[in-house]
Protein backbone atom coordinates (compact mmCIF):
# COMPACT_ATOMS: atom_id res chain seq x y z
CA UNK A 1 0.00 0.00 0.00
CA UNK A 2 1.10 3.53 -0.75
CA UNK A 3 2.57 6.10 1.73
CA UNK A 4 3.31 9.84 0.62
CA UNK A 5 5.78 11.96 2.82
CA UNK A 6 5.88 15.82 3.94
CA UNK A 7 9.18 17.07 4.76
CA UNK A 8 10.01 20.11 6.81
CA UNK A 9 13.11 21.29 8.42
CA UNK A 10 12.11 19.63 11.54
CA UNK A 11 10.02 16.76 11.34
CA UNK A 12 8.99 14.35 8.53
CA UNK A 13 4.90 13.40 8.18
CA UNK A 14 3.93 10.30 6.26
CA UNK A 15 0.74 9.40 5.70
CA UNK A 16 -0.08 5.97 5.06
CA UNK A 17 -2.89 3.78 3.72
CA UNK A 18 -4.40 1.57 5.05
CA UNK A 19 -7.87 -0.69 4.75
CA UNK A 20 -10.05 0.47 2.09
CA UNK A 21 -9.70 3.89 3.20
CA UNK A 22 -8.37 5.06 6.54
CA UNK A 23 -5.34 6.81 6.93
CA UNK A 24 -2.47 6.21 9.62
CA UNK A 25 0.69 8.46 10.08
CA UNK A 26 3.72 8.68 11.22
CA UNK A 27 5.95 12.06 13.03
CA UNK A 28 9.40 12.05 13.14
CA UNK A 29 11.22 14.74 15.18
CA UNK A 30 14.47 15.31 13.41
CA UNK A 31 15.99 16.82 16.51
CA UNK A 32 15.63 13.29 18.57
CA UNK A 33 14.92 11.02 15.94
CA UNK A 34 11.49 9.98 17.96
CA UNK A 35 8.90 8.58 15.68
CA UNK A 36 4.99 9.11 17.17
CA UNK A 37 2.39 6.32 15.14
CA UNK A 38 -1.45 8.29 14.67
CA UNK A 39 -3.75 5.09 14.63
CA UNK A 40 -3.28 2.23 13.86
CA UNK A 41 -6.37 0.71 11.21
CA UNK A 42 -3.99 -2.19 9.76
CA UNK A 43 -0.43 -3.31 10.89
CA UNK A 44 0.72 -4.86 8.12
CA UNK A 45 1.02 -1.22 5.53
CA UNK A 46 2.44 0.91 9.16
CA UNK A 47 5.25 -2.28 10.05
CA UNK A 48 5.93 -2.33 6.01
CA UNK A 49 6.53 1.54 6.45
CA UNK A 50 8.40 1.45 9.74
CA UNK A 51 10.91 -1.04 8.19
CA UNK A 52 11.75 0.43 4.99
CA UNK A 53 12.79 3.44 6.99
CA UNK A 54 14.61 1.92 9.54
CA UNK A 55 12.19 3.49 12.39
CA UNK A 56 11.51 2.40 15.68
CA UNK A 57 8.26 3.94 17.61
CA UNK A 58 8.67 6.17 20.45
CA UNK A 59 4.97 6.72 20.96
CA UNK A 60 1.32 5.41 19.52
CA UNK A 61 -1.46 8.18 19.55
CA UNK A 62 -5.58 7.25 19.58
CA UNK A 63 -7.76 9.44 18.73
CA UNK A 64 -10.99 7.63 19.12
CA UNK A 65 -12.24 3.96 19.91
CA UNK A 66 -13.63 3.22 16.74
CA UNK A 67 -12.32 -0.44 15.32
CA UNK A 68 -11.17 1.18 12.16
CA UNK A 69 -8.62 3.40 14.20
CA UNK A 70 -7.11 0.94 16.64
CA UNK A 71 -7.77 -2.67 15.70
CA UNK A 72 -4.20 -3.06 14.45
CA UNK A 73 -2.40 -1.83 17.32
CA UNK A 74 -2.00 -5.66 19.64
CA UNK A 75 -0.76 -7.00 16.25
CA UNK A 76 1.71 -4.23 15.60
CA UNK A 77 2.82 -3.69 19.11
CA UNK A 78 4.45 -7.38 18.67
CA UNK A 79 6.98 -6.01 16.54
CA UNK A 80 6.81 -2.16 17.10
CA UNK A 81 5.91 -2.34 20.86
CA UNK A 82 5.63 1.70 22.20
CA UNK A 83 3.54 3.51 24.83
CA UNK A 84 0.04 3.63 23.62
CA UNK A 85 -1.82 7.43 24.18
CA UNK A 86 -5.39 8.12 24.56
CA UNK A 87 -8.08 9.94 26.09
CA UNK A 88 -8.88 9.21 29.77
CA UNK A 89 -12.71 9.68 29.19
CA UNK A 90 -12.53 7.16 26.18
CA UNK A 91 -10.09 4.60 27.93
CA UNK A 92 -12.87 2.23 28.63
CA UNK A 93 -13.14 1.75 25.37
CA UNK A 94 -9.45 1.96 23.55
CA UNK A 95 -6.55 -0.90 24.43
CA UNK A 96 -4.66 -0.36 27.70
CA UNK A 97 -3.54 2.82 27.87
CA UNK A 98 -0.22 4.10 29.29
CA UNK A 99 -0.88 7.91 29.06
CA UNK A 100 -4.11 9.12 29.64
CA UNK A 101 -4.89 12.79 28.20
CA UNK A 102 -7.77 15.44 29.41
CA UNK A 103 -8.20 18.63 27.00
CA UNK A 104 -5.73 21.03 27.80
CA UNK A 105 -2.28 18.21 28.11
CA UNK A 106 0.61 19.03 26.59
CA UNK A 107 3.38 16.44 26.24
CA UNK A 108 6.39 16.03 24.50
CA UNK A 109 7.51 13.83 21.00
CA UNK A 110 11.09 14.05 21.52
CA UNK A 111 11.41 18.37 21.35
CA UNK A 112 8.30 18.71 19.72
CA UNK A 113 5.37 19.75 21.91
CA UNK A 114 2.26 18.15 21.44
CA UNK A 115 -1.48 19.33 22.76
CA UNK A 116 -4.19 17.45 23.68
CA UNK A 117 -7.78 19.04 22.38
CA UNK A 118 -11.34 17.21 23.39
CA UNK A 119 -13.18 17.42 19.71
CA UNK A 120 -16.34 15.15 20.89
CA UNK A 121 -18.75 15.13 18.25
CA UNK A 122 -18.20 11.96 15.83
CA UNK A 123 -17.63 10.36 19.33
CA UNK A 124 -17.71 11.28 22.84
CA UNK A 125 -14.24 11.74 23.75
CA UNK A 126 -12.54 12.34 20.55
CA UNK A 127 -9.23 13.91 20.67
CA UNK A 128 -7.21 15.79 18.28
CA UNK A 129 -3.27 16.19 18.60
CA UNK A 130 -1.90 19.02 17.81
CA UNK A 131 2.07 19.57 17.33
CA UNK A 132 2.40 23.33 16.17
CA UNK A 133 6.31 23.01 15.86
CA UNK A 134 5.17 20.75 13.03
CA UNK A 135 2.67 22.49 12.02
CA UNK A 136 0.79 19.30 11.89
CA UNK A 137 -2.61 18.54 13.36
CA UNK A 138 -4.13 15.19 14.05
CA UNK A 139 -8.16 14.86 13.67
CA UNK A 140 -9.05 11.76 12.43
CA UNK A 141 -12.93 12.01 12.08
CA UNK A 142 -13.63 15.71 13.59
CA UNK A 143 -12.54 17.92 11.36
CA UNK A 144 -11.75 16.12 8.15
CA UNK A 145 -10.91 16.77 4.39
CA UNK A 146 -13.85 19.04 3.22
CA UNK A 147 -16.06 17.42 5.50
CA UNK A 148 -16.37 16.35 9.05
CA UNK A 149 -17.05 13.06 10.53
CA UNK A 150 -20.66 11.37 10.94
CA UNK A 151 -22.11 12.36 14.88
CA UNK A 152 -22.14 8.63 15.98
CA UNK A 153 -22.37 9.62 19.71
CA UNK A 154 -22.55 13.43 19.98
CA UNK A 155 -24.54 16.30 18.87
CA UNK A 156 -24.67 19.18 16.68
CA UNK A 157 -23.84 22.05 19.37
CA UNK A 158 -21.03 19.65 20.06
CA UNK A 159 -19.22 18.93 16.92
CA UNK A 160 -19.61 22.88 15.74
CA UNK A 161 -18.10 23.88 18.87
CA UNK A 162 -15.17 21.00 18.13
CA UNK A 163 -14.91 22.39 14.86
CA UNK A 164 -14.47 25.99 16.03
CA UNK A 165 -11.28 24.85 18.30
CA UNK A 166 -9.56 23.89 15.15
CA UNK A 167 -10.60 26.41 13.22
CA UNK A 168 -8.68 28.75 14.90
CA UNK A 169 -5.49 27.32 14.32
CA UNK A 170 -2.64 28.79 11.53
CA UNK A 171 -3.09 28.89 8.27
CA UNK A 172 -0.21 26.65 7.58
CA UNK A 173 -1.33 23.51 9.61
CA UNK A 174 -1.35 20.59 7.91
CA UNK A 175 -5.20 18.70 8.96
CA UNK A 176 -4.11 15.02 8.80
CA UNK A 177 -7.66 13.42 8.76
CA UNK A 178 -9.18 9.72 8.83
CA UNK A 179 -9.86 8.74 5.89
CA UNK A 180 -9.74 9.07 2.07
CA UNK A 181 -13.83 10.38 1.49
CA UNK A 182 -12.42 13.77 -0.24
CA UNK A 183 -13.78 13.49 -3.19
CA UNK A 184 -17.67 12.04 -1.77
CA UNK A 185 -17.05 15.34 0.63
CA UNK A 186 -16.77 17.33 -2.34
CA UNK A 187 -19.55 16.45 -4.18
CA UNK A 188 -21.88 17.39 -1.28
CA UNK A 189 -20.07 20.62 -0.37
CA UNK A 190 -20.92 22.01 -3.79
CA UNK A 191 -24.62 20.99 -3.25
CA UNK A 192 -24.95 23.85 -0.29
CA UNK A 193 -21.86 26.01 -1.53
CA UNK A 194 -22.30 25.81 -5.14
CA UNK A 195 -20.81 29.77 -5.86
CA UNK A 196 -17.91 29.01 -4.02
CA UNK A 197 -15.07 29.42 -6.91
CA UNK A 198 -12.10 28.11 -4.60
CA UNK A 199 -14.40 25.16 -4.12
CA UNK A 200 -14.77 24.51 -7.59
CA UNK A 201 -11.23 24.42 -7.93
CA UNK A 202 -10.42 21.94 -5.20
CA UNK A 203 -13.36 19.57 -6.86
CA UNK A 204 -11.23 19.41 -9.58
CA UNK A 205 -8.41 19.06 -8.37
CA UNK A 206 -9.25 16.25 -6.08
CA UNK A 207 -10.32 14.48 -9.23
CA UNK A 208 -6.88 14.73 -10.35
CA UNK A 209 -5.20 13.76 -7.96
CA UNK A 210 -7.53 10.76 -7.06
CA UNK A 211 -7.17 9.36 -10.99
CA UNK A 212 -3.70 9.65 -10.52
CA UNK A 213 -3.58 7.35 -7.64
CA UNK A 214 -2.48 10.48 -5.37
CA UNK A 215 -4.01 10.90 -1.65
CA UNK A 216 -6.05 14.36 -1.13
CA UNK A 217 -4.99 14.37 2.73
CA UNK A 218 -2.90 16.01 4.79
CA UNK A 219 -4.71 19.34 3.86
CA UNK A 220 -3.66 22.56 5.03
CA UNK A 221 -6.80 24.05 7.30
CA UNK A 222 -6.79 27.45 4.95
CA UNK A 223 -8.03 25.60 2.22
CA UNK A 224 -10.40 23.74 4.70
CA UNK A 225 -11.65 27.47 6.02
CA UNK A 226 -12.05 28.57 2.05
CA UNK A 227 -13.66 25.21 0.78
CA UNK A 228 -15.28 23.22 3.88
CA UNK A 229 -18.95 24.02 4.21
CA UNK A 230 -18.93 22.48 7.74
CA UNK A 231 -16.26 25.55 8.59
CA UNK A 232 -17.87 27.75 6.67
CA UNK A 233 -21.53 28.57 8.64
CA UNK A 234 -20.97 32.22 8.77
CA UNK A 235 -20.33 32.39 5.26
CA UNK A 236 -23.51 34.82 3.55
CA UNK A 237 -22.94 32.93 0.36
CA UNK A 238 -23.41 29.40 1.66
CA UNK A 239 -26.19 30.84 4.18
CA UNK A 240 -28.15 32.26 1.26
CA UNK A 241 -27.50 28.82 -0.86
CA UNK A 242 -29.87 27.27 2.03
CA UNK A 243 -32.27 29.87 3.10
CA UNK A 244 -30.33 30.49 6.57
CA UNK A 245 -29.20 34.26 6.15
CA UNK A 246 -30.83 35.33 9.63
CA UNK A 247 -29.85 31.70 11.10
CA UNK A 248 -26.91 31.46 14.39
CA UNK A 249 -24.13 29.80 13.11
CA UNK A 250 -24.67 26.99 14.84
CA UNK A 251 -28.39 26.43 13.12
CA UNK A 252 -26.42 26.51 10.06
CA UNK A 253 -23.86 23.97 10.51
CA UNK A 254 -26.98 21.37 12.07
CA UNK A 255 -28.54 22.12 8.83
CA UNK A 256 -25.95 21.42 6.64
CA UNK A 257 -24.91 18.29 8.81
CA UNK A 258 -28.34 16.93 8.47
CA UNK A 259 -28.12 17.28 4.58
CA UNK A 260 -24.82 15.05 4.30
CA UNK A 261 -26.65 12.59 6.16
CA UNK A 262 -29.24 12.57 3.72
CA UNK A 263 -26.84 13.11 0.74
Amino acid sequence: MPSETIETDSHTLVTIACLSDNYAFLLRDKVTGDVALIDVPEAAPIASELATRGWTLSQIWLTHHHPDHIQGVDELCVQYPAPLYGAAADAHRLPALDVALNEGDTFMLGETPVHVIDVSGHTIGHIALYAPTAKAAFTADSLMALGCGRLFEGTPAQMHASLSKMAAWPDDTFICSGHEYTASNAKFALTVDPDNAALQHRARDIDTARAGGKFTVPSLLSLERATNPFLRSDDPALRAAINMTDATDAEVFTEVRARKDRF
